[in-house]
């Protein structure tokens, strides 16, 4: 069987990419809290422009530790495999983003909820800059070699398609 079209490789690159839109997703769902609420919520005793400012600086932190999520799983990538490590980032990033909606506000527990906000999304950005990196470079090995480029597309499609809104109007 010609491998460029086996239903194996379309499965691998069509799950790499939906793990890679869904973690983005959570990712850029943040970013919407981050914007509307979070705000009020874990900085209360700031204007409401310094408390989104402050709210927007918790969203940067996952951008700050993608690089880094991407280093380190890729370091445990080479010595335990690709699949491994996909399984742990998608753990990671899918409980850092659940534990977020879980964190007590500042009227509850003060200046740790703030504290706890930034530890986890720090843990989704690694989780989501692991899992990206690895989903590209395990569908690019498996693809035959004329065409790893096409079917490294996959994964990196998703971002852009996690962004979107279903409820955006023309």
């Amino acid at each position: 069987m010609n491998r460029d079209r086996s239903p194996a490789m379309f499965r691998l690159a069509a799950a790499s990419m939906a793990g890679t839109a869904i973690e983005f997703y959570d990712f850029f769902a943040y970013g919407t809290a981050a914007a509307l609420v979070l705000g009020r919520l874990f900085f209360p005793g700031t204007s409401p422009l310094v408390g989104t400012l402050a709210a927007f600086g918790t969203f940067g932190v996952g951008f700050i530790a993608r690089p880094l999520g991407s280093m380190l799983f890729g370091h445990i990538g080479d010595r335990l495999g690709r699949r491994p490590v996909l399984i742990s980032s998608l753990l990671l990033t899918g409980l850092a983003t659940v534990a977020v909606g879980f964190v007590p506000t500042y009227r509850d527990i003060g200046v740790a909820a703030p504290m706890l906000l930034l530890l986890l999304r720090f843990l989704q950005g690694l989780g989501v800059g692991g899992e990206w990196g690895g989903a590209v470079l395990l569908t690019t090995e498996h693809a035959p070699a004329h065409r790893r480029a096409l079917w490294a597309s996959f994964p990196r499609s998703a971002p852009p398609s996690a962004s979107c809104s279903p409820t955006a109007s023309p």
